[in-house]
């Protein structure tokens, strides 16, 4: 005899299921080209204003009547575009976060979707804190700092397309390493750790923080201290708040495990209740020595049963009252 019979019949079913999530996950990814393109087109007519911006803090600190140049033949024309497309991508974060957010929900509990609400609109807002603070704070410094060493006799005149690249990785790492407060309560939140651990390693998460520095920033110790302290910080933070959140988390289970409890409780009186009036039938007709338990479709359909002559007798009362005028039967 065969035994694939029963896995056959359910490869048809499981199959529906992930083609439905592929289709579901390509909409959402139409979507969120569509929105990147909405957004490109509308900011394009403004590319050259947008990279002014962009060159500023470097512009404020070069040496007057000193400009940017192209080496590259298309690059007047392709650095522009890259630019565009890139805030194009900054701006449409929160809708790429959101059609994330709704691709997940559908798997999640209730009191799970209550807590990752406040973390994506957090992390949205952590990332843009991150560019801002490059854009603000970063690049003043360390522009200040390369111009000013600059050899005598040398001109400084920096290419636009090795700006653009030197400008995105530092939004890149500053954006990501703000993060690290959502990475922290994560970590906490699934159970991969405590917060009482990573305060225990405070001292090496400090060293990862200027090693991960070097990587992510262009090889001078004024960027990658400038990443690193807030990373240190932001993971202060992180601790405090996993504290928090997995408070929030246990006191949510326990909820949920007390009205489970609760509604177990009574199913199961009534049950009993249910049993115990069948088996009083049943040696009051005499046929005590031929009793058998009620089955669970028996026993739900003594309970509906009851709660019909329950709901019955409330409304046969209710009809009653006002003819008695609230009086009571006499008790014997």
């Amino acid at each position: 005899m065969s035994t694939s019979a029963d896995p056959d019949d359910q490869n048809p079913a499981q199959e529906q299921g992930f083609v439905s999530h592929l289709v579901e996950l390509r909409d959402r990814l139409l979507k969120i080209v569509l929105a990147v393109g909405v957004c490109f087109i509308v900011l394009f007519p403004f590319s050259d204003t947008i990279y002014s911006a962009l060159a500023e803090p470097l512009l404020r600190h070069m040496p007057e009547g000193s400009n940017m140049i192209a080496i590259d033949v298309a690059s007047p024309f392709l650095i522009p575009f890259k630019v565009v497309l890139m805030l194009s991508v900054f701006v449409s974060v929160p809708f790429i976060l959101y059609q994330v957010w709704a691709f997940v929900a559908p798997g999640l509990y209730s009191h799970e979707q209550r807590l990752v609400r406040p973390l994506l609109v957090s992390s949205t807002l952590l990332f843009y804190l991150g560019v801002s603070f490059a854009y603000f704070v970063v690049f003043p410094l360390v522009f200040g700092f390369f111009t000013s060493i600059a050899p005598e006799g040398v001109e400084v005149s920096t290419d636009i397309g090795r700006y653009l690249d030197f400008v995105i990785t530092l939004f890149f790492a500053f954006g990501l390493a703000f993060e690290v407060p959502i990475a922290t309560i994560l970590l906490v939140m699934t159970g991969v750790t405590t917060a009482e651990a990573l305060a225990e390693k405070r001292p090496y998460f400090i060293v990862a923080a200027f090693v991960v520095g070097m990587f992510l920033t262009p090889p001078d110790i004024i960027s990658q201290t400038l990443l690193a302290l807030p990373m240190w910080l932001l993971f202060e933070l992180g601790i405090f708040f996993s504290r928090f959140f997995i408070n929030r988390v246990k006191e949510a289970g326990i909820a949920r495990e007390t009205i489970l409890d609760e509604t177990a409780s009574t199913t199961t009186t009534a049950q009993q209740a249910s049993a115990t009036e069948t088996a009083s039938a049943s040696v009051a007709r005499g046929d005590e020595g031929d009793y058998q338990p009620p089955t669970d479709d028996e026993m739900e359909a003594e309970l509906d049963r009851i709660e019909a002559e329950e709901a019955a007798d409330d409304a046969e009362k209710s009809r009653q009252n006002p003819e008695a005028g609230g009086s009571k039967d006499p008790t014997p």
